[in-house]
């Protein structure tokens, strides 16, 4: 059966009432950081319903709602993504995470948190990350991703009208995510800062992106690096 997790309600504390005001506050600020948790059950559940209870969550009576993030305990990105379709904020803890099921993970949505690396913290981390999504990739994923081009067997692009970018591009980009400067990439790929800027400009406009962290994010899970 699955088990929904939420935050804990704050405990009656003996402390005077000044302080037992400021108690309370902080626990409902803690509380409210904290989304409902669904853990499907599965091989290595067991353990992540435990770490989220010591994370301070606990079994909660109902279901959770819209913004509930589902917690997936599988043997890699691929195995835990199999036959979902959509289902809301989800994070991935995996006892390996290759390149391929990384950029599965990206391309879905997901956070993908390594079994080996699962403590208190870190799960809480991905699991605010999950219901609080933003555009830019963690330098760990990001570094691991684009520390060579697509491999054979790669999953490819999923199409739906989306640019590709030309080999130009795709080396600033790589650059760009190295937090090379304009400077230190005209100087890498032996054009002038101007030709840089202009190539930028490209791709902001190609990718529709607010900025070079999110240009870079795009890229990486729509599979254009």
């Amino acid at each position: 059966m699955t088990a929904t997790l939420s935050a804990a309600p704050p405990r009656a504390s003996a402390a005077p009432p000044r302080a037992s005001a400021a108690t309370a506050r902080a626990s409902a600020a803690t509380a409210g950081a904290f989304p409902a948790l669904r853990i499907p059950p599965a091989r290595g559940a067991d353990r992540v319903r435990a770490m989220a209870r010591r994370a301070g969550l606990v079994h909660a009576a109902e279901h959770g709602g819209p913004g509930t993030v589902t917690v997936v305990a599988a043997a890699d990105a691929a195995q835990a993504l199999r036959g979902r379709h959509g289902a809301g904020p989800l994070v991935l803890v995996c006892d390996t995470v290759g390149r391929t099921g990384l950029r599965l993970a990206l391309r879905a949505g997901a956070v993908v948190l390594r079994a080996a690396d699962l403590t208190e913290e870190s799960l809480a981390a991905a699991v605010r990350r999950a219901a609080h999504p933003h555009p830019s990739i963690p330098y760990p994923d990001l570094s691991h991703l684009l520390t060579s081009g697509p491999r054979p067997g790669d999953p490819a692009a999923d199409g739906g009208g989306r640019p590709a970018l030309t080999a130009r591009q795709t080396s600033v980009l790589r650059l760009m995510a190295e937090g090379h400067g304009n400077a230190d990439i005209a100087l890498l790929l032996r054009c002038s800062e101007h030709t840089v800027k202009n190539v930028i400009y490209e791709i902001m406009a190609r990718l529709q992106a607010r900025n070079r962290a999110h240009a870079v994010a795009h890229a990486v899970r729509h599979g254009l690096v």
